[in-house]
């Protein structure tokens, strides 16, 4: 993610206030993926437009509490000079978060 992030990217998640800057999503991402150390994602479908896209995806895996996780969500992308400016997560079960 660290080359894939504009400097001024923001990151919207569900239950969290917007994350502005490269450096605090990833801080985010470091700690997301220590709740979750064990998730995959499979992409369903894709829709672009321009420099823009839609990901409908579904996950599973394990938290670390080693209980099993799963939901389905969409992401919304904004690309610019071949990184990514804006990302919002939208999915179903935001229960855990």
């Amino acid at each position: 993610m660290v080359h894939l992030l504009s400097d001024s990217a923001e990151y919207y998640f569900p239950k969290i206030q917007p994350l502005q800057g490269k450096d605090r999503i990833l801080k985010f991402f470091k700690f997301l993926w220590r709740q979750y150390p064990e998730l995959t994602f499979e992409i369903q479908r894709v829709i672009l437009q321009g420099q823009t896209a839609a990901v409908h995806w579904k996950n599973r895996g394990i938290n670390r509490k080693g209980e099993p996780y799963e939901n389905e969500g969409v992401t919304l992308l904004e690309i610019k000079d071949n990184k990514f400016v804006y990302i919002s997560d939208f999915f179903k079960d935001t229960g855990l978060f």
